[in-house]
């Protein structure tokens, strides 16, 4: 099992960007999937952002040309760049993955809060 943390959460206004950083326990290079959800207050959790062990990304509608996914296999760190925020980006962002295509995912982090104001 690989552990997670996630960072980089905060109150922002509209229009504002933010960096989140997933920073695991142990490698990724062999990691498949990993991707951002995000869960917004009475929602259901939702994925809005994964990348490949290729490097190849894949974004929900809502935030596609907004959000930028990226990892960082020396550093055993996925990121989330998140540009021209929306109240509607409003939720705790989680981190997480799947050792194989189809594979179970992993254990929960505690999440990073993100808080745009209008």
């Amino acid at each position: 099992q690989v552990q997670l943390v996630e960072s980089g959460g905060g109150l922002v206004q509209a229009g504002g960007s933010l960096r989140l950083s997933c920073a695991a326990s142990g490698s990724i290079f062999s990691i498949a999937f990993m991707g951002w959800y995000r869960q917004a207050p009475g929602k259901q959790r939702e994925l809005v952002a994964a990348i490949g062990s290729g490097g190849r990304p894949n974004y929900a509608d809502s935030v596609k040309g907004r959000f930028t996914i990226s990892r960082d296999n020396a550093k055993n760190t996925v990121y989330l760049q998140m540009n021209s925020l929306k109240p509607e980006d409003t939720g705790v962002y989680y981190c997480n993955y799947r050792w194989v295509a189809f594979s179970p995912l992993g254990s929960w982090g505690q999440g990073t809060q993100v808080t745009v104001s209008s």
